[in-house]
């Protein structure tokens, strides 16, 4: 069978550092879906013009189809951060944000791709991300023609006539069993979630005696991926509370007023369930300042939330309210203040005693022989809990392919964890590049000391 690319092929053996020729190869063999040779025609172009924004969406999206969604992300995420990207390219990002689970930032993301020139919509990806309302009866959503001819204001379009919004079920309620037992270290975290809101629970009498109404807003704030949901859900497990978790699509609609409609109902159910843990991850993108918003159906959302957390002095008995958010200094500040989330507590990378729990926890009910765990804990300094999680499986796969080419199984070692760690990195050291600086030059009222002391900056 003849080459279809031959000439390419022949044309890049007389001139092997003609750039344009080569991206040109990669992009047909990416449509053929020669996945691996357009990779390797990609990766030396991206080496030879690293300016080059097209060439790097096609290596990202070779990636991703290749199932190599951290790589593919790395490029995404570099292109946003130069604010250099084109449409395509943040539409792409907000792909791999949602895949990676951040579907707050894959949501700005995808806003922001709509701001650009060629944008193109993706209705497959906003229906995703929740920007796509459900048509009643299960049919479509409104068609392009639609939506060029609806009314917005705010920045949002107008809710149709007879669209309500997303009914809460009691199936949204969760009963965890996971306890403060299943996570690994974070001691002092632990105590202060203890004292604000285990113990009123368990004691209402006594706080009672003090003025202390059994409810309240802690807000947690540090690095992705050190276990802020995971303390929450433990939280709710510790007082046999129900739980209900509260992401950025439960709330965020395109349709006025809907927002806003929702997240009343959903702090309605938690009042309804009590006692109840209601749990806003990545909080910041529904509280963002203020200040920063271009649009009044923004600044209507918050004053619903705030006016949510005010309850708490009227009917908000025995609802808990935890947030965790990644960019606390992009939180409206009116939810710090008393009576809302006046608990901020910093949620550090794990230190090393607590790194070797997360790694025991990982490893239970996988084969394992001579751990020493506190080892392999040292050598992984700044790590999160995810980080670890990432040692463990990677160990876990080496061990998988060890197998399939022996034909029998053989235990996870201290050497398998420590070669998976030599070959992983702290993805916590980024943020606290940014951290620092907020810490160090906006640091209004000591918020964010927690982070200077963390660094032995203070």
């Amino acid at each position: 069978m003849s080459d279809p690319f031959a000439a390419l092929r022949e044309a890049l053996k007389v001139s092997p550092d003609n750039v344009p020729l080569r991206k040109h190869l990669g992009e047909a063999l990416l449509k053929a879906g020669q996945l691996e040779e357009a990779e390797q025609e990609l990766r030396t172009v991206a080496q030879r013009a690293p300016d080059d924004e097209g060439a790097a969406l096609l290596l990202a999206t070779v990636f991703l189809r290749r199932a190599k969604t951290p790589q593919a992300l790395v490029i995404a995420e570099g292109w946003a951060r130069r604010g250099q990207a084109s449409a395509p390219m943040l539409v792409l990002y907000a792909r791999l944000l949602l895949h990676d689970g951040q579907t707050a930032q894959a949501v700005h993301q995808y806003k922001q791709a709509m701001m650009l020139a060629g944008a193109q919509r993706d209705q497959t990806l906003e229906k995703d991300l929740g920007l796509l309302p459900a048509a009643a009866g299960g049919g479509p959503g409104p068609s392009d023609d639609e939506d060029e001819h609806d009314e917005e204001d705010g920045g949002r379009i107008r809710q149709p006539a007879g669209d309500g919004p997303r009914m809460v079920s009691p199936d949204d309620l969760e009963r965890p069993k996971t306890t403060f037992a299943d996570v690994g270290g974070m001691d002092q975290v632990k105590q202060q979630v203890n004292l604000k809101i285990i113990q009123p629970l368990r004691q209402p009498e006594l706080y009672k005696a003090y003025g202390k109404k059994v409810g309240g807003g802690v807000l947690m704030y540090g690095p992705p991926g050190c276990g802020k949901t995971h303390l929450a859900r433990a939280t709710a497990g510790e007082v046999q509370a129900h739980f209900l978790a509260v992401g950025i699509h439960d709330v965020l609609s395109m349709w006025m007023g809907q927002s806003e409609q929702q997240l009343h109902a959903l702090f309605e159910q938690a009042r309804q369930h009590t006692p109840c843990v209601i749990f806003f991850d990545e909080v910041d993108a529904l509280g963002a300042a203020r200040s920063d918003m271009r649009t009044s159906a923004g600044r209507q959302l918050i004053n619903q939330f705030l006016a949510e957390l005010d309850g708490m002095e009227q009917k908000n008995d025995g609802v808990l309210v935890l947030a965790a958010t990644n960019a606390p200094w992009h939180l409206d500040p009116a939810f710090r203040r008393p009576g809302r989330f006046d608990r901020i507590i910093f949620v550090p990378p794990p230190d090393t005693a607590a790194r070797a729990a997360i790694l025991d926890i990982h490893l239970r009910g996988k084969p394992t022989k001579d751990l020493d765990l506190d080892a392999v804990a040292k050598k992984t300094e700044g790590f999160s809990g995810a980080d670890l999680r990432g040692i463990v499986d990677r160990a876990v796969e080496a061990k998988l392919e060890e197998a399939l080419a022996k034909g029998f199984p053989s235990p996870v070692t201290n050497k398998d964890l420590l070669a998976a760690a030599k070959s992983a990195r702290a993805t916590t050291t980024e943020w606290f590049s940014a951290a620092k600086n907020h810490a160090l030059y906006a640091n209004q009222g000591g918020l964010y000391d927690d982070i200077l002391s963390h660094l032995k900056m203070k």
